[in-house]
């Protein structure tokens, strides 16, 4: 009976910490932020331009219908308030490079217009001398495949 018990616990303790050594979780499926999906096809190589500002919120989105949850900025420029969007909150929040308000940063991206207003589908964002690689030169998101993961410093 003790041993029963015993490796009932023991069955417990290992299912309990596989579940909370999990970070990978909320990698499964794209939530719409894949390669061919219509949001991606919004970036294009043609209109990327690079601008620096200061950080006047972190926000979390949903960029269209059926995505998942994204992770913007809002950036303060000399030209004006515009909004960088970074990606899917379960790839921004595994990244080392942070951001928090009042933070300046350097954004190269591709300019669109998204809810008839300008925003900025980041490439790439850098932060002192930190580099968050988000995107490669085409627009393919560092989280669609082998690039997973992958962050310049």
């Amino acid at each position: 009976m003790a041993r029963i018990a015993i490796l009932a616990l023991v069955l417990l303790l290992g299912f309990a910490a596989s579940a909370q050594s999990d970070p990978w979780r909320g990698w499964k499926g794209g939530g719409g932020w894949g390669c061919g999906g219509p949001y991606q096809k919004m970036y294009d190589p043609k209109t990327v331009e690079v601008v620096t500002g200061t950080i006047e919120a972190v926000e979390t989105f949903t960029s269209m219908r059926g995505m998942s949850v994204g992770v913007h900025l809002k950036l303060k420029t000399q030209d004006g308030t515009i909004s960088v969007h970074l990606g899917p909150v379960w790839y921004i929040e595994r990244q080392d490079v942070k951001f928090d308000k009042g933070d300046t940063v350097e954004v190269k991206g591709s300019k669109v217009t998204f809810d008839s207003n300008p925003a900025i589908i980041a490439a790439e964002v850098k932060k002192g001398g930190d580099v968050l690689k988000l995107r490669d030169e085409n627009g393919i998101p560092q989280w669609a495949g082998s690039g997973m993961g992958r962050q310049a410093r």
